[in-house]
C-alpha cells in the first residue's frame, strides 16, 4: 500500500520525519518496503498483511498511527449539499444474491462536467502510483486510496431501464471491461446488471459501455460490499486483478459504506460542478451484529512472558476502537469496531495489546532457557521409516496434496466426483485432492527419467484424503498417514523391501502378501499385517506405464497404511534360544504353469510339509530355454530343522517328496532337471 506523507498528515498532526514514521509502523507490524522523495512529497510503501484490509486507505494507516503517539485522528467533515430532486424516483436497486452482495449503495449526481481533476489531487494520486484519468473517476480512486473503499461511477444514461441488478452471470455472458479485456462470464461470478445487459463484474472492474466518458453529464456511484471469495474467484479466472478487487478481497468495513459514498458524492460536486440528488438507495439485506470478545489479562501475560499492566491495556484497546469494559478482575470484554474484520478471539486481542505495546519493550534474557521435548512415538516411527528407506537405496520426495484427473483416473479406487477439488485455481490442472502417494510418485519417477536419473527408487510420508462412500458436498474427506514407494525393480525386490521395513518397526507381527487386482497392476496383492489389510504393492501394467512414459521399464509400486504400522510398533518380541542343532537347506526347482502364483506353492508347501519344517523362501524365477512356452521356473527353498536332535538326509528326503508328491498332484509341478 503506497501512502503519501503530505495526504496522511491530513488526518493526524504528527512532526514526525518519513524514517521515523515508517519506524512507528514497522514496529505496529506494517514494515515499509520502501521510501521514495516525490515532487516535494514522500511516497512509503508499507506492506500490509492479507487479513488487515482496514489499512489499504490512508485513513487506516493514520489511525493505527494515532492510537501508536496519541495524536488526535481527523477524519474529513462530510457538507453533502443535495437538490430537491428525490434519488428514489432516479433509480432502482434490486439484490438477487444478499448472500454474496451484502450492501449496495447508489447515488446521482447531475450536471456533471467532465475534465481534469484539479492539480492537488492528480499530485496526491501520482504520488502513490495512480494515473489521473478525469474528474470523475480521479475522485473515485482518491476516495478508494482515503477510506479503502472501492467506488464506481456508472455513466447514468447508459444504465437500461435506470434499473441496478446484482445477480450471477448467466451462461454464455460477456462484457468488455473498461481496459477493453473481453470477459466470458460463467456462473459463478457475480455482476452488476441493468434491466438488459452486465455493466460491470461486481468488485472488480466496470464495463467500457457504462464508463464516464466526455459525453457524460450525469453520474450513478456505486459504494458496496461484496463477498471476499466470490471476487477473488472472478478476479483469477478472468486474470483482471484491480485495486478495487485487491480491497473487496480483503473485506471492506460495510458500515463505513454510506459516508464513503457521501464523501465522494460530495468531491464530484466539488471538482466537476455537478448537483446531488436527494438522498440514497441502501439496500442492505442483513446487518450484521458485532460480537464481543473477552480476553483475560492473565492469559495475555502467560502467553507474552511479561506482565502488561491493565491501565496500559485499556489505554491501547481504547485507542484502536475497541470499547473495553472490565468484567472483573480477570477479564476485559471488547467490541472491535467494524472495521477490524480480523478480531474474532482472547489470541487477536492479546496480538493487539503486544504489538501496541511494542515488541522491542520485551526485555531480552542472558539466557535463554529451552526445555527439550523427547520426539514421541510417531516422530520416532516416522524417523525409522525414513532411515530404513534411505538405507535401501530410495530418495524422499514430497509433494503437493493435488493430482490431475488423469493422475486420480488412473491410481484411485473412487470416482472423481468422490474427491475433494479445488472449484478456481489458477493453473489448469492438479486440483484434486488425492486419495493415494502412488499417483504422484510415478509423476515424480517419470520427471527423473526425463532428465536421465536412473534408477530410480522414491518413497514419500505423507497425508491422503479419502472421502466416505456417501460423500455430501462440503464434507471433509478422511485423512491417513500412507508411505508410498515406487521403484524400477522387479516385484519381488519391493516386496524383500516391505517384509524388512515392517520387521524393522512392528516386530513379532505377521506380514502376508495376498494377489489382488487393480487397474494399475499387471500384477497385484494386498499386503495384511496380523490379518488386517495395511497396503497395496503391485507391478504396473503397460497401459498406465505407457500414460508416464514409463513403459520400457520395470516399475512397482506400493503403499502402506502408517498408521496401522504405527500401532503395532513398540512391542518387544520374546527371546528365542540359538538353534541348537543344524538345519538341513533343500532347493527345489520347480516348473509350473505360467498363472500359478507364489502364494499357492506356499500353500501347498505349508499343508504337506512337517513340523521340522522352519522357513520356506522364494529362491529365484527363470522363464526361456529349455522352459517351454507357457511354463515357468520356481525355485523353492526349505530350511528343515529338529529342535531334539540333528536331521538326517535320509529324513529331510521323505519330507521333501511328500511336499513334491503335493505339488505334483495339487499345481501339476514338475521338478526340473536341467
Amino acid at each position: 500500500m503506497k501512502i503519501s506523507l503530505d495526504w496522511l498528515r491530513d488526518y493526524v498532526e504528527m512532526d514526525l520525519s518519513a524514517n521515523e514514521i515508517g519506524d512507528i509502523l514497522s514496529n505496529l507490524g506494517f514494515p515499509i518496503e520502501s521510501t521514495e522523495p516525490i515532487g516535494g512529497d514522500t511516497m512509503l510503501d508499507v506492506e500490509v498483511t492479507s487479513n488487515r484490509g482496514d489499512c489499504l486507505g490512508h485513513i487506516g494507516v493514520a489511525r493505527e498511527l494515532a492510537a501508536a503517539t496519541g495524536a488526535e485522528l481527523k477524519i474529513p467533515a462530510i457538507e453533502l449539499t443535495e437538490s430537491d430532486k428525490d434519488v428514489q424516483a432516479m433509480v432502482q436497486v434490486k439484490i438477487n444474491e444478499p448472500a454474496l452482495c451484502n450492501r449496495y449503495t447508489a447515488r446521482v449526481i447531475e450536471g456533471v462536467k467532465v475534465g481534469p481533476s484539479p492539480r492537488w489531487m492528480q499530485k496526491r494520486l501520482e504520488t502513490i502510483g495512480v494515473r489521473s484519468v478525469n474528474n470523475i473517476v480521479d475522485v473515485t480512486n482518491y476516495v478508494m486510496m482515503e477510506t479503502g473503499q472501492p467506488l464506481h461511477a456508472f455513466e447514468y444514461d447508459e444504465i437500461g431501464g435506470q434499473m441496478i441488478i446484482i445477480r450471477k452471470a448467466v451462461k454464455d455472458e460477456q462484457l468488455v471491461s473498461i481496459d477493453e479485456t473481453k470477459c466470458d462470464l460463467n456462473e459463478a461470478m457475480l455482476i452488476i446488471a441493468d434491466e438488459i445487459i452486465p455493466v460491470a463484474i461486481a468488485g472488480v472492474m466496470g464495463g467500457l459501455d457504462s464508463e464516464v466518458s466526455e459525453r457524460t453529464t450525469t453520474v450513478l456511484l456505486e459504494a458496496a460490499h461484496f463477498d471476499p471469495v466470490t471476487i477473488r474467484g472472478a478476479a483469477r479466472k478472468l486474470v483482471l486483478q484491480s485495486e478495487a478487487s485487491f480491497r473487496f478481497e480483503r473485506h471492506v468495513d460495510t458500515e463505513n459504506i454510506d459516508w464513503a459514498s457521501a464523501r465522494c458524492a460530495q468531491l464530484i460536486a466539488e471538482v466537476s460542478g455537478g448537483t446531488v440528488a436527494k438522498g440514497i438507495i441502501d439496500v442492505w439485506p442483513e446487518k450484521r451484529q458485532r460480537e464481543t470478545i473477552t480476553m483475560r489479562p492473565s492469559r495475555m501475560n502467560a502467553l507474552l512472558g511479561i506482565e502488561i499492566s491493565l491501565d496500559k491495556v485499556l489505554s491501547i484497546f481504547t485507542a484502536l476502537g475497541f470499547t473495553p469494559e472490565v468484567k472483573n478482575d480477570d477479564l476485559i470484554a471488547c467490541t472491535p469496531p467494524s472495521w477490524r474484520h480480523d478480531l474474532y478471539r482472547e489470541a487477536d486481542l492479546i496480538e493487539e495489546a503486544a504489538r501496541c505495546y511494542g515488541y522491542d519493550n520485551i526485555p531480552v534474557e542472558p539466557k535463554i532457557h529451552i526445555e527439550v521435548a523427547p520426539p514421541n512415538l510417531r516422530e520416532k516411527t516416522a524417523g525409522k521409516v525414513r532411515s530404513f528407506l534411505n538405507g535401501a537405496g530410495f530418495y524422499e520426495s514430497i509433494n503437493i496434496s493435488f493430482v490431475d484427473t488423469k493422475t486420480a483416473q488412473q491410481f484411485c479406487e473412487q470416482t472423481l466426483e468422490q474427491h475433494l477439488s479445488v472449484a478456481d485455481v489458477s493453473q489448469k490442472n492438479l486440483n484434486l485432492l488425492r486419495q493415494n502417494l502412488i499417483g504422484s510418485l510415478i509423476s515424480v519417477m517419470q520427471s527423473n527419467y526425463n532428465v536421465g536419473n536412473r534408477p530410480c527408487r522414491l518413497f514419500e510420508l505423507a497425508n491422503t484424503f479419502i472421502s466416505d462412500v456417501n460423500h455430501k458436498p462440503g464434507q471433509l474427506p478422511n485423512e491417513h498417514t500412507r508411505i508410498g514407494l515406487v521403484m524400477d525393480d522387479d516385484f519381488r525386490v519391493m516386496r524383500g523391501v516391505i517384509e524388512e521395513l515392517v520387521q524393522s518397526i512392528a516386530l513379532d507381527s505377521t506380514l502376508e502378501f495376498k494377489p489382488a487386482s487393480f487397474k494399475w497392476t499387471q500384477t497385484g496383492a494386498e499386503i495384511l499385517l496380523d490379518g488386517e489389510v495395511i497396503g497395496v504393492a503391485g507391478l504396473l501394467n503397460d497401459k498406465t506405464a505407457a500414460q508416464f512414459d514409463l513403459d520400457k521399464q520395470v516399475v512397482t509400486a506400493a503403499e502402506l497404511d502408517f498408521d496401522l504400522l504405527l500401532e503395532k510398533s513398540g512391542a518387544i518380541p520374546a527371546a528365542k534360544p540359538i538353534p541348537r542343532f543344524p538345519a538341513i537347506v533343500r532347493d527345489l526347482s520347480l516348473i509350473v504353469d505360467e498363472p500359478v502364483a507364489w502364494a499357492q506353492i506356499a500353500s501347498v508347501v505349508q499343508d504337506k510339509a512337517p513340523a521340522e519344517l522352519e522357513q520356506i523362501d522364494f529362491g529365484g524365477l527363470y522363464r526361456g530355454k529349455p522352459i517351454p512356452n507357457g511354463k515357468k521356473s520356481i525355485t523353492v527353498s526349505l530350511r528343515f530343522r529338529d529342535e531334539q536332535g540333528t536331521l538326517r538326509h535320509e529324513t529331510v528326503d521323505g519330507f521333501e517328496g511328500a511336499i513334491l508328491g503335493g505339488l505334483t498332484e495339487t499345481l501339476g509341478a514338475e521338478l526340473r532337471t536341467a
